[in-house]
């Protein structure tokens, strides 16, 4: 079965949010296209609470984009974004919503990141995405959304390492580091993802 996976497609993360990832707007017409494509589809949303440990402000003299060590992890600070109930936190208006037969919550836990739609960023707590897709049949997984070199980087390493086929579509995602885009890619590839274009899948 192919199921599409959308990766936090929010507000907060388009042009003018509290974290807006670069033209993050002009993937949303290409995902919604994509979904007609596919048998399964499914949508990730980072879901903070306000206390969440990854905000710089939650840090006495944290600075945004400052790289510190949390509980033996490596975590970026944020600025304060997707705040459970908040506009921000919201699906970009519009995004097609009526095929997407559930959506997985991450980031819940104030102490640990999320970045990955399977896992928290320490690999402790499990949203649950796998065992739904493998009780669905799900075996080859399309990746598309924000951020290009964070969550859906590390979506797809994890559905690698739970078994499935992995692919990211490229042109239906955007980066916050154009470099970073360029060493994930290079990994996915190691790790026997695959990379495509959209076009790919409209022929």
């Amino acid at each position: 079965m192919k199921t599409l996976v959308i990766i936090d497609v929010q507000n907060d993360f388009m042009p003018g949010g509290a974290l807006a990832v670069p033209r993050g707007d002009e993937i949303v017409p290409i995902i919604n296209k994509l979904q007609k494509h596919f048998d399964l589809v499914i949508a990730t949303q980072d879901w903070h609470p306000e206390n969440h440990s990854s905000f710089a402000e939650n840090h006495p003299n944290g600075k945004e984009f400052e790289i510190i060590d949390l509980n033996g992890q490596a975590q970026v600070l944020w600025p304060v974004h997707c705040v459970q109930n908040t506009q921000g936190s919201e699906l970009h208006p519009e995004l097609q919503t009526s095929k997407i037969e559930a959506i997985f919550r991450k980031g819940t836990d104030h102490s640990v990141d999320s970045y990955s739609g399977f896992y928290d960023n320490a690999h402790i707590k499990s949203t649950g995405l796998a065992g739904y897709l493998r009780e669905k049949g799900a075996k080859e997984l399309y990746f598309c959304g924000l951020a290009a070199d964070f969550c859906v980087f590390y979506s797809i390493l994890d559905a690698l390492e739970e078994g499935f086929s992995a692919c990211l579509i490229e042109d239906a995602t955007r980066a916050i580091d154009a470099s970073k885009f360029d060493e994930a890619k290079n990994e996915i590839l190691e790790k026997g993802g695959k990379i495509m274009h959209s076009e790919v899948i409209f022929e």
